[in-house]
């Protein structure tokens, strides 16, 4: 068997054959207390945060990598928020991926493989080529198509086979997910949190006229 379906295989079992979401929903209880939630403002081990570590407003974004309007999000009105408020140091920003799929957690599980240095980069090329990776309803070939991206990025095949064979690091990444998404109370993508209040989608116009407000400007 190649290395691509085994990796494919690994993560399909760690998600319960792509089910994972709906068929865990009984047993939040002990996911929320094997992931230890943390509060909006705290950062997780596994966050890649963005921005003032000490900023008063914190956003947390709550994005499925194979989310239409998750890429058009983070190729509009986050770049905005980039440019305006964590370029500058005012708010504290953390992306959380959501997992309604298993090509989600596997695109995921890619963009973190070359640490912090390139998670945030990855995730941009991942966004903008949405489309294109995520078009095939072979699970072999999206593999292929990840981990394609993932050497335009400088990882090799070695190092890229070993992160999407990471079983344990799978089960890390949906645990912690679940976890947020019952405490958050994340059902649809793209969701924000900013300074513990929920919001949904929205132009880029309000979440400056929000964020501005948090601030006290």
């Amino acid at each position: 068997m190649n290395k691509t379906l085994v990796s494919a295989l690994a993560i399909v079992a760690a998600l319960g054959a792509g089910g994972w979401w709906y068929s865990t929903q009984t047993n939040t209880s002990d996911v929320v207390a094997a992931s230890a939630v943390m509060e909006e403002h705290e950062i997780h081990p596994l966050d890649m945060p963005l921005g003032n570590q000490e900023a008063s407003v914190v956003m947390v974004e709550y994005s499925s990598l194979t989310c239409p309007h998750c890429a058009t999000f983070n190729q509009g009105p986050f770049q905005q928020i980039k440019e305006n408020f964590i370029d500058t140091g005012d708010i504290l920003y953390l992306k959380r991926e959501v997992y309604f799929d298993r090509y989600g957690l596997w695109a995921a599980m890619v963009a973190r493989c070359g640490g912090e240095e390139r998670y945030h980069g990855l995730l941009e090329l991942i966004y903008q080529t949405q489309s294109t990776w995520a078009g095939s309803n072979d699970p072999v070939q999206v593999a292929n198509n990840l981990r394609r991206l993932g050497r335009q990025a400088g990882m090799d095949d070695t190092q890229l086979n070993a992160c999407l064979e990471d079983a344990d690091k799978a089960l890390e990444l949906t645990e912690f997910y679940q976890a947020n998404a019952e405490t958050y109370g994340i059902r649809s993508t793209p969701s924000f949190i900013i300074n513990g209040q929920p919001y949904g989608n929205m132009p880029y116009a309000e979440f400056e006229r929000i964020l501005n407000e948090k601030l006290g400007n």
